[in-house]
């Protein structure tokens, strides 16, 4: 197994989700960015492991992307990450290295941080990735 395919696959993602109409005006990080404000989307941890079998190395990684926002109530976030998950399944992502074998939503949690007043939600996607 290789991790190698990781900051291509990151790359993928952020060109993708930047280049979506639905998404034009959130803004996209892989660091929450000092004194953050508004409303933005994060590319945030993951997780890979070894996938390689007989035909050859693969890796599946598990990636987070987050909606956060300090704007009162779900609703406004919930249509960003159905947006982002809109763009992302089946999203036909180019990687510097290795391919894409299939990227699937796994599972999303919405919650309150920081005693309420801001909200975020965790969108788990998995990405099967062949090197």
């Amino acid at each position: 197994m290789s991790y190698g395919a990781a900051p291509g696959l990151q790359q993928a993602v952020f060109q993708h989700l930047t280049g979506t109409p639905a998404l034009v005006g959130v803004a996209t990080y892989d660091a929450v960015p000092p004194n953050a404000t508004g409303t933005f989307i994060l590319i945030g941890p993951e997780e890979a492991r070894d996938q390689s079998d007989k035909s050859g190395a693969g890796a599946e990684h598990q990636l987070v992307i987050s909606v956060i926002t300090d704007a009162t109530g779900f609703l406004s976030i919930k249509t960003i990450a159905a947006d982002i998950s809109d763009a992302l399944i089946s999203a036909p992502l180019t990687l510097v290295r290795g391919q894409l074998v299939s990227l699937y939503f796994l599972r999303a949690s919405a919650r309150r941080i920081e005693e309420g007043e801001t909200r975020r939600i965790d969108l788990t996607f998995r990405a099967r990735i062949q090197l």
